[in-house]
């Protein structure tokens, strides 16, 4: 069970004891090991997909509660929007949405292409209301598959911490060029300091605040000032960006743990209309 979220400015304060852990883990995976875990990045997560089917992740019932923007940016009741979900998995935020909301079309990608197949076996896959596809986004066109700034939202949910920090900038170049003149990105993802970063352990560091999981997955925790920076040195305009704290509750095993996730919108800036000099008034000349 999850308690009642908090949007804070400051991520959560460690204890002592997690400060020290911290600082203890400095020693990084070795070089060679991290080409290889770049080289093989979506291999580990086609075996990722093998291993837990479509039963790892829950299905996302609570995007549009806590995005706003998939209801609001509608500048009529019925309009339809166009959605691309970057990295959709198997689909456990696509198929929601696509219940709850009639009036939109959906392009998905996912950098697996075994989830992308899970997605198109699943019996509410209609391809009248969306278009998936696979895609590597730090190097596939997204317009080879999604027409110029056709693109109403992105959501972009737990995906970009998958990627190693520096190709980031790729995801987010490309995502521009699908993206409607100021429509957004709504971006949630793991902050610095959750539960989940203390849990690696002793030799699973990359890097600042990045980290490798068992199975050569990788996972990247966010600092807002560190996101933030990303979005607008390419051009994106915040809106909001904030961390989300929450508590994951296990009563079974009398567990309670500090999650703290990044929620956030960042905009394509609007076009500006082209200025046409007025012309200069005349004076009225009386002439005599």
């Amino acid at each position: 069970m999850v308690s009642l979220q908090k949007k804070e400015q400051q991520t959560r304060i460690l204890s002592s004891e997690e400060e020290e852990k911290l600082k203890k883990d400095q020693t990084l995976v070795s070089e060679f090991k991290q080409q290889k875990l770049e080289k093989e990045a979506q291999k580990n997560w086609d075996l990722f997909y093998k291993r837990n089917s479509t039963n790892f992740f829950k299905d996302r019932h609570w995007t549009t509660r806590e995005f706003e923007e998939l209801r609001s940016c509608r500048e009529f009741e019925d309009q339809k929007l166009t959605i691309l979900e970057a990295g959709c998995g198997v689909g456990n935020c696509l198929f929601p949405l696509l219940e709850e909301d009639q009036n939109i079309f959906a392009y998905a990608c996912d950098f697996s292409p075994r989830a992308v197949e899970y997605v198109k076996q699943n019996p509410l896959y209609n391809t009248e209301r969306c278009k998936v596809f696979h895609c590597d986004l730090t190097k596939d066109d997204l317009l080879e598959h999604v027409p110029s700034e056709s693109v109403d939202v992105v959501t972009l949910i737990f995906v970009l911490s998958a990627v190693h920090p520096e190709k980031m900038h790729r995801v987010l170049q490309n995502i521009y060029k699908v993206l409607k003149p100021g429509k957004s990105v709504l971006f949630r993802d793991y902050g610095l300091n959750d539960h989940a970063m203390l849990r690696f352990k002793a030799s699973s560091k990359l890097g600042e605040n990045f980290y490798v999981r068992q199975d050569g997955t990788r996972s990247y925790f966010f600092t807002a000032e560190f996101l933030a920076r990303l979005f607008t040195d390419l051009g994106y305009e915040k809106v909001v960006n904030e961390y989300v704290l929450r508590e994951t509750v296990n009563k079974k095993e009398g567990l309670c743990v500090p999650r703290v996730f990044l929620q956030s919108k960042f905009q394509k800036v609007p076009k500006t209309p082209p200025t046409s000099e007025a012309p200069s008034p005349k004076s009225d000349i009386l002439q005599n």
